[in-house]
């Protein structure tokens, strides 16, 4: 039996690589003071722990990886994959207010691969995990319920 490998893995943001909505509950712009990522109020600014790791691995296994977030911060969110040292692991980045759909169809557009090709891994059902799986694209709903109790949902 063989495995079908995506050429494409794409990620959400808020609720998938943070645990906060970056328009709504920490305050932008950010910066690094003392070696951690603080926002305006010098208020540390934490991610998912296990979100380095899973990058570097992903990466290193030949994988490229996208950013897909329909925040309205979108220089927060920017600036945040910058100040972890993230950005170099994102061949593409569509962030900005809208529908998953048009994320999926400019990541199509500019990678080359079909949604077929594509896995996404995001928190919201009702707004993106129903829009990504309408066109074809395998999705994971990747949700917190609470503390290092994280449960997964694959969809197809």
């Amino acid at each position: 039996m063989t495995t079908r490998r995506p050429k494409l893995i794409v990620l959400d943001l808020d609720w998938t690589l943070w645990p906060f909505h970056v328009e709504m509950d920490v305050d932008p712009p950010f910066k690094k003071q003392s070696g951690k990522v603080v926002d305006r109020h010098g208020s540390e600014i934490k991610h998912f722990p296990e979100v380095p790791v899973l990058l570097e691995k992903l990466t290193s296994d030949g994988y490229e990886i996208a950013a897909a977030s329909r925040t309205h911060e979108v220089e927060g969110a920017k600036q945040l994959l910058k100040l972890f040292g993230w950005d170099k692991y994102f061949s593409y980045k569509e962030i900005y207010p809208g529908c998953k759909k048009t994320h999926f169809n400019m990541l199509k557009e500019k990678s080359g691969y079909n949604y077929s090709e594509m896995l996404f891994f995001d928190d919201d059902y009702y707004l993106n995990i129903k829009d990504s799986v309408s066109i074809g694209v395998t999705s994971v709903l990747a949700n917190c319920i609470e503390k290092d109790n994280i449960k997964i949902k694959a969809e197809k």
